[in-house]
Parts: C-alpha cells; structure tokens; sequence
C-alpha cells in the first residue's frame, strides 16, 4: 500500500519590537547578560498588571493583510496553563478561540501552489533554560517577547515542500519588516505535525516533531519520520499520537511525551487583558496597515523576471538577498537615462549588467565573504564601467581588473581605467601595425585562414589581444585581419 504523507507546519516568531509583550522591558535579543531585561511584570510578580504592545499587534495584523487572512472584529488573550522552569507565571499568555487572524495562503515559490493559512495568533515567549553539567540555570530575558504563531493546513506533501514553504515564510518575515527570523539565533521556530494517510486519502494520526531550528533539519526529519511510520504501518502496528524531538547527531527523531490536547491546557480568558476591537479605527487602522505593506518576495520576484528577465538561480538570489536587487535596479535605472538617446538597447544593457553583477561582482562578494549591502562600489560608479563596457572604451578583460580594483577600494572607473592605461585601443590607426605583425610572424594560420579555415582567424585574433595587453577591441582586430588576408588572397 501507498501512503500519502500530509504535513501541517506550526512557525513560531520572535517579533522585532522596541519592547517586550506585556510590559516596558526591552526587547533585546542581542543581551547576552542574564536576566538584565526582566522586570516584576514578565516574571509574573502577584499584583502586576499586563498590558498590550499595540506594535506587536500590528505586526501580526500586517502580516494577515499581506497573506490574504480575515481580520476578525474581536480578538482576546487566553491563559494557557502548563508548568515549566523558563515559565514564570506557570501560565502563558496565548491566544486559543479568537485568534488575531483567520485563513490565508502562501504559495510555494516554483510550483506556485498555495498552502493554507489556519491561523496566525500572537503570545510571549518563555524564558531560556541553560544545562551546565549538572546544574540547569533559567535566563528570563528572553521571557515575555512578542512570539507570533502561524499555523498551516496540512496541505504540505513532502519534506522538501515544508523545507520551501519555510525558507518562504522566512523571507516573507524579512520583506514585512516584522522579524529577522534567524533560526541560528532562535528567532524562528518550527514544529512538523505529520501524518500518513491511506488510499481513501483520509488523514492518519498525528504526530508531531518540535524545535526544528533550520530548513535542512525540517526536511531531514520529516522525512525520516515518514520513513519510520510507513515501517510501522506495513509491518501491522499503528502509530501513537505523541510529541517527538529530532536528535541532529543520529539523524533520527525520539519519543518526548504524549501529545496534549487542547482541555490539558485549561484555557481560559485573560482576566488582566482587555478584549480587542480589531475593526475600531482609531484602535486599529487595517486600511493604512494595508497600505504599509512593502513589495512582497512573490511579487519581487515576477517583476524582475519581467523587467530584467531573471530566471533560475539568478532570480532567487535576488529575491532573497535585497540588496543584490537594490544594487542592480539602481545601476540599470542609471544606464537606461543614459541609453535614451543612443543606438543602445535596453535589453542588452540590463543584460550587461545582470551579467556583470551576478558573476564577476557576486564571485569577487562571495570571495571576500561580504554581502552587496557592504559593497565600497555605488550603482553609479558600476553603471559607469557598464558603460564604457558598451562604448567599446576597454576590453572585457580590462573590465575584470577595474572591477576588482573598485571593489577593493571604490572609485571612479573612469579615472582608475586612465592610472592604469586601460583604455581599449579601437582606432585602425593604433592597431594596423601590430595587425602586420600578428600576420608576419603567424604566417601558417594565416594561410590556413586564407584558403577556409574560420578558427585559425580567431588564432589570429587572440595574438593581436597578447600583443596589445588585452586592450585592443577584439572586434575591430578581427575586421582588420579578414580585410588584410582577404586582400592577400586576392
């Protein structure tokens, strides 16, 4: 028997607000001093009030807009109660019933199928539990942090969907300006409800894997755990509903605990929180969180493969690093005001261009392990040396060189192409002699190309460009051989 594997994702969030949840302490995940960010609110002192970061809630507000989700009218907090040492309260301040949004997709970059959205709720984080040997020790500075918890519908059916759904989200986060999502740093946290279903395609029991810090793990592990149940299954046994936890070092998942239900929590409304009036203007102004949304990495993306016809890996990369797409945009839109009135193409310039950053310049950041938002070198400046690419002032090799230079110390491509006597040698005056000399002293491939043979004048083309250093236009040297050699075997 077949079994379809079906994954619904849970991705918690740290927020990126100035202050924490429910109270005035900063939200500061850089702090790498124990318990400096605490304050008698989020360490659940008796007598201290909650109150709401209205950031936190618009946060979570723009982020439904931007996925399609219905923004309720009334929202509340709940009590989740459970024990746990990096719990304070011993109860987390959640949302369970009326969550701040419903519904919504995401679609999954190459294939474009849609994912759904059940819900997306905001609580706070709890504190950090920290093992030293023997001794477990508790930092709440991470306690009470604006935490956003986005729910799929299981409509993922592979790993490598939930992997591609994930990286998405991530760079969705990033666009939004909401967080910066680093899993290495804790900032984004992912948890796999998988199941195997039948030919009747119903769904089988759930079982979840928690705490999976980065895409290649999420892939890794739901993939083994669909291996794991489809073992269990064939063999006659049945799956167990339960909590499991990834163990990296043997690539396997492990039993943590039996999967609680949603009654195991007692929820029940925040007694010290008011509910919320999501459609009440002055409250909350969706029209203008709406109209707050930046370009989105979806959209990001079908527009540059339309404007500068990006595709594949080109046009990944530059959805997903900004500044590569802020960089080239700049330098293109410099180029197309100077190409207005010239003989010039705008495709063909967006292709230099394109071609330029997404090799020699993103090689030359790679090398150095930067990034484009380091670069010493300006779009002007860039845009400058495409265009004495286009004028045929210097050689493509020559062009190499002066990029590298710019990229090490900034500059005018201009005035580093004169220090160095760059410039392409493309007058027929400059180039006659050497193209004599090039002939006397390759005097077979020149008689090979005079009775048909194309490549020998490509041979002849290459000398020209050792004598002249690179320098000569390889264009105008090739012109100058066939009409010299053509004479000759006239």
């Amino acid at each position: 028997m077949k079994y379809k594997l079906a994954v619904g994702l849970e991705i918690h969030v740290e927020l990126k607000t100035q202050t924490k949840m429910f109270c005035a302490c900063l939200n500061d995940l850089g702090e790498r001093h124990p318990n400096v960010n605490i304050c008698p609110i989020c360490m659940g002192h008796p007598g201290t009030l909650p109150t709401i970061n209205k950031q936190a809630v618009e946060s979570v507000l723009r982020v439904g807009l931007a996925l399609g989700g219905k923004i309720p009218d009334y929202s509340r907090f709940d009590r989740k109660n459970y024990f746990y040492p990096d719990l304070p309260k011993g109860y987390q301040i959640s949302q369970y019933k009326y969550p701040l949004v419903n519904g919504g997709t995401l679609a999954l970059p190459g294939s474009g199928r849609k994912i759904g959205i059940t819900r997306v709720h905001l609580e706070e984080d709890t504190g950090r539990l920290l093992h030293d040997n023997a001794d477990s020790l508790v930092d709440f500075n991470r306690a009470g942090i604006p935490l956003m918890e986005l729910v799929t519908e299981p409509d993922i059916f592979s790993a490598a969907e939930a992997s591609a759904f994930a990286e998405e989200f991530q760079l969705f986060l990033r666009y939004l300006g909401v967080s910066d999502a680093d899993m290495e740093k804790g900032q984004m946290r992912i948890e796999a409800n998988i199941s195997l279903g039948d030919s009747t395609a119903k769904l089988g029991v759930k079982v979840e894997i928690k705490n999976l810090n980065s895409f290649r793990t999420v892939e890794r592990a739901i993939g083994y755990e669909k291996e794991r149940q489809e073992k269990i299954l064939k063999s006659g046994g049945k799956i167990e509903q339960e909590t499991r936890g990834w163990d990296d070092s043997k690539q396997k998942t492990f039993h943590q605990r039996k999967k609680e239900e949603a009654h195991d929590y007692r929820y029940f409304p925040e007694p010290d929180l008011p509910p919320l009036n999501l459609t009440k203007k002055e409250d909350f102004d969706l029209e203008a969180l709406k109209n707050s949304l930046s370009e989105l990495p979806w959209k990001k993306r079908e527009r540059l493969a339309k404007e500068y016809n990006l595709k594949g890996n080109v046009l990944l990369m530059a959805v997903r690093e900004n500044g590569l797409a802020n960089f080239l945009e700049k330098s293109v839109s410099e180029l197309l005001e100077w190409a207005k009135d010239r003989a010039l193409t705008e495709k063909d310039l967006i292709k230099l261009a394109v071609n330029y950053i997404t090799s020699d310049l993103q090689a030359l950041i790679k090398e150095k392990e930067g990034s484009f938002s380091e670069l010493l070198i300006t779009p002007e400046n860039f845009a400058e040396l495409m265009k004495m690419i286009a004028k045929n002032e210097i050689s493509s090799r020559a062009a190499k060189d002066v990029l590298l230079k710019m990229f090490l110390s900034g500059g005018d491509p201009s005035e580093i192409v004169e220090s160095g006597d760059l410039r392409q040698i493309s007058d027929e005056s400059q180039l006659k002699n050497i193209i004599e000399s090039v002939i006397k002293d390759n005097s077979g491939p020149a008689a090979e190309y005079g009775k048909g043979k194309e490549t020998a004048l490509q041979f002849l083309v290459g000398q020209v460009m050792k004598k002249t250093g690179g320098s000569a236009d390889p264009r105008l040297a090739a012109k100058m051989l066939r009409e010299r050699l053509l004479i000759s075997r006239g």
